[in-house]
C-alpha cells in the first residue's frame, strides 16, 4: 500500500492538466462550478495516474468503473486497487493490492451539533473532553468516511455507528494529523 498526498494543490496550470486527464474524468470534472473543486479534482487524479506509472508502469490515462455501489476501480485492472480523496488544502490517493478507503479533510471550526449528529456516544464523549476538539471530531470523521469507502457503502450507512460494526474488525487505520487537514487510510489487516 503507497499513499500519495499532494497539498499544493494550487500550484499547476488547470487547463494543461486537464490534457493529462482521461475523457471520463474531464467529464467528471467540468462538472463542478467552481474552481477550487475541479483543481481538487484534477490534482487528485494526478497523484492516480503518477502511483500507476510508478508502481505499475501504466502511463495511459485511468478509466474508471464502478461496481453497483458507487466504488471505482480501474478499467482494465481488476487486481489494483486505489481510492481518491481531496478537501480545500490537500488532496490523497492510495494504491494497494486489496481494498483501500482514504479520506481527507480540512480541520475546521469544531461544531458540537455535527458531532452529536455523526458521533455514538463515548465517541462525542472523547471528543469533547480532547485538548482540540476540531481535530478529534475530524480524525474520527476521516476513520468513518474512508471506512466506507472502503467497503463501498459510501454514507449509505449509519454513520454513528460504522466503527463498531463488521469489517472493522478486519481493518487497520492510519491515521496523519498535517498543518490544516487530517487524512485516515483503511486497509486490510491481511496487507500489512
Amino acid at each position: 500500500m503507497i499513499i500519495y498526498i499532494d497539498d499544493n494543490i494550487n500550484d499547476f496550470d488547470l487547463d494543461e492538466a486537464m490534457t493529462l486527464l482521461s475523457e471520463q474524468r474531464r467529464e467528471q470534472v467540468l462538472r463542478y462550478k467552481l474552481e477550487g473543486p475541479r483543481r481538487q479534482s484534477v490534482a487528485a487524479y494526478l497523484l492516480l495516474r503518477k502511483a500507476l506509472k510508478e508502481l505499475y508502469g501504466i502511463v495511459e490515462a485511468p478509466v474508471f468503473e464502478y461496481d453497483e455501489g458507487g466504488k471505482p476501480s480501474i478499467s482494465g485492472h481488476p487486481d489494483i486497487y486505489f481510492n481518491l480523496s481531496h478537501c480545500r488544502k490537500a488532496v490523497a490517493c492510495v494504491v494497494a493490492d486489496s481494498p483501500v478507503g482514504i479520506d481527507i479533510e480540512e480541520t475546521c471550526r469544531f461544531s458540537e451539533s455535527i458531532a452529536r449528529y455523526t458521533l455514538d456516544d463515548e465517541e462525542y464523549e472523547n471528543v469533547m473532553k480532547s485538548d482540540n476538539p476540531s481535530q478529534a471530531f475530524i480524525r474520527l470523521w476521516t476513520m468513518k468516511e474512508a471506512l466506507l469507502k472502503y467497503t463501498g457503502e459510501g454514507l449509505r450507512r449509519d454513520i454513528k455507528t460504522v466503527l463498531h460494526l463488521p469489517p472493522v474488525d478486519e481493518v487497520e487505520f492510519k491515521t496523519e494529523l498535517h498543518e490544516g487537514y487530517v487524512m485516515s487510510v483503511v486497509y486490510a489487516k491481511s496487507c500489512l
